[in-house]
């Protein structure tokens, strides 16, 4: 399993470094999560110089692509010379979005009719670009999640996980990232938002 998360300047660290270490957990599985985009380096929104793993047409290759957010994920959404380097295939591949990283998949015509979740800044922008936003922590549905909110990435690492190594395997990788003392209670909250989106024949409609 092959995840590729695209990495560009003025990334948020959160979206990026959490699943990286994450999903990166699952390596004795076979599991690999790098960084990827345009150019060598890239730096995040508080100044962190990253040298990134792989290019960013990797992620047409990947087994699931990781969208995350940044201070100039808007300026990314309107480069279409950028995103046509991406041809994504949503027969084959998972899709997760976290935050304004939802507008990416957004404007790739990932996302289709499927609502979405983002964070309050990002919203109007989704809505410019036709998608519907729901109040709501995360939210799946075929081969794409959304989550919004700094840490929602927890929502998104646990569905990606479950969908492929199953449900076990989730509550491991997420007990590694639990409070001292608070594991049980901390996982299960994590699993129990993300339930409702796995194991159906079909898809749950949006709220």
């Amino acid at each position: 399993m092959h995840i590729a998360i695209l990495s560009f300047d003025g990334f948020n660290e959160l979206d990026c470094f959490v699943p990286l270490s994450l999903l990166n957990r699952l390596k004795p599985m076979g599991w690999s999560a790098e960084l990827c985009g345009p150019g060598s380096m890239v730096t995040s929104m508080n100044g962190v110089n990253v040298q990134l793993q792989r290019p960013l047409e990797w992620a047409n290759e990947a087994d699931a692509v990781w969208f995350g957010a940044g201070l100039y994920t808007r300026a990314i959404a309107e480069n279409a010379a950028l995103l046509d380097r991406l041809q994504l295939d949503p027969t084959r591949q998972r899709f997760a979005a976290h935050g304004a990283g939802a507008l990416l998949p957004a404007r790739l015509g990932l996302l289709g009719e499927v609502p979405a979740c983002t964070d309050g800044s990002a919203r109007p922008w989704l809505v410019e670009a036709g998608i519907r936003v729901l109040s709501e922590p995360f939210y799946a549905r075929g081969p794409v999640a959304t989550a919004g909110g700094g840490l929602a990435s927890l929502y998104l690492s646990a569905w990606l996980i479950w969908e492929k190594a199953g449900e076990q395997a989730a509550r491991e990788v997420l007990g590694h990232a639990a409070p001292v003392g608070q594991k049980t209670e901390y996982v299960d909250g994590l699993m129990a938002v993300v339930k409702p989106f796995m194991a159906v024949s079909t898809p749950p409609g949006p709220p």
